[in-house]
């Protein structure tokens, strides 16, 4: 039996039979025939809807210094922001008019947004909006913080492991951020009962074949709700700044991959995709994704909170802009649907 036909009997390989996988993934005929099936799984477990996240950016400040990312500590020439409570809340009232029954809080690790300020933050949100998900992606904190969120109302957490390799961990992050840690955050977050999104970048610097497969064995031993994976794309203000940015079509394929290992998950097609092919996340959703996160953030934010170079954030990638937003997920023979889209248990 030959690996795809296998993976696609079994839905899990090895860590070698992974690299096997992976090395087909420039044959049309086997990205056919992976696209598929991951199309079908999708169908089956969610029919033809696609999910809309409010992505609220409330923070560009961060005390790590990731080499990759273009908010980092040291990079200078950020203009930094932080959003007011109000100004949060005014997002949330904004998109839940607009029909989003998910709002996506997204920031750097800013030591200003306390556990206090958060805990409080979260209740308000809850409180205005008790039919809406609250999702976190605000990077790392300990076990009895996530409690304290939970508690307060959090329903999701987005948490990148970024790599499942140690030594390719190291390479892309400074002294003082620590592998294991970031990987016991994801079971922490588990045990705490939250949706808990996982994911990693696809063409990052000094990745191989074995690092994605290591990331594809580490997701079906987490076994997330969530998963989000994107193009690599360089940022100028750091050292990876003339680094190759990563493949539209292998993470096409590894989305593919994805959607039948997991079946059930919760799979984005991000704005990294889009940034880099303008349909790239219509591409996405033919390929087993069933989620879009448009921008809620206010407008005179959304250029400094820049990731990498050239992030698409105005015009049709905000979430203000739901009747195109409509328009393109119909164009591939899907509907975006307006409520709270929890992963299937």
């Amino acid at each position: 039996m030959d690996i795809v036909s296998r993976f696609l009997k079994e839905r899990t390989l090895s860590e070698e039979e992974f690299v096997l996988l992976l090395q087909q993934s420039g044959d049309a005929a086997v990205r056919e025939t992976l696209r598929r099936e991951a199309l079908a799984l999708c169908r089956n477990y969610y029919g033809n809807q696609v999910y809309i996240r409010g992505l609220i950016e409330f923070t560009n400040y961060c005390k790590n210094n990731c080499y990759y990312c273009g908010i980092r500590r040291d990079n200078p020439h950020v203009r930094r922001y932080r959003l007011s409570t109000e100004e949060i809340l005014s997002c949330c009232r904004e998109g839940y008019g607009l029909g989003y029954r998910t709002f996506v809080l997204q920031g750097g690790e800013d030591p200003y947004f306390t556990d206090e300020r958060m805990t409080e933050l979260i209740r308000q949100i809850r409180e205005e909006y008790p039919d809406c998900a609250i999702t976190l992606s605000i990077g790392e904190r300990e076990k009895d913080s996530y409690r304290k969120f939970r508690e307060a109302g959090a329903d999701r957490y987005l948490l990148r492991h970024e790599t499942a390799d140690a030594a390719h961990y190291r390479s892309l992050h400074p002294e003082g951020m620590n592998f294991s840690h970031r990987i016991q955050c994801l079971y922490d977050l588990k045990e705490l009962g939250y949706q808990v999104g996982a994911g990693f970048m696809v063409g990052s610097p000094g990745q191989k074949l074995e690092h994605m497969a290591k990331d594809l064995l580490f997701l079906q031993k987490l076994q997330p709700e969530m998963v989000g994976i994107g193009p690599f794309i360089p940022h100028h203000d750091t050292r990876y700044a003339k680094e190759q940015a990563g493949s539209v079509e292998m993470t096409l394929f590894l989305l593919s991959v994805i959607r039948i290992l997991l079946p059930k998950v919760l799979l984005p097609a991000t704005t990294a995709l889009g940034t880099m092919d303008p349909v790239g996340r219509e591409k996405g959703l033919l390929a087993g994704a069933n989620v879009i996160m448009p921008n809620l953030s206010p407008e005179k934010n959304r250029k400094d909170y820049s990731l990498y170079d050239n992030k698409i954030c105005t015009g049709e990638e905000a979430a203000q802009s739901i009747a195109s937003l409509r328009k393109r997920v119909e164009s591939v023979g899907c509907q975006v649907v307006t409520d709270r889209g929890d992963a299937v248990r």
